[in-house]
């Protein structure tokens, strides 16, 4: 996991942030596509 997951998983964990705003940061290259998936419980998908 990068240092990133942590806190994006507490906003989204806090409500701040949508799976939408979630998913992306995986094309910036800050979250891979397994990390949104454990994130949000979501697969990710284009």
């Amino acid at each position: 996991m990068n240092s990133w997951f942590d806190t994006i998983k507490d906003y989204y964990d806090d409500d701040l942030w949508t799976p939408e705003m979630v998913k992306q940061m995986v094309p910036l290259g800050i979250l891979t596509s397994d990390e949104y998936e454990a994130i949000t419980g979501e697969k990710y998908e284009l």
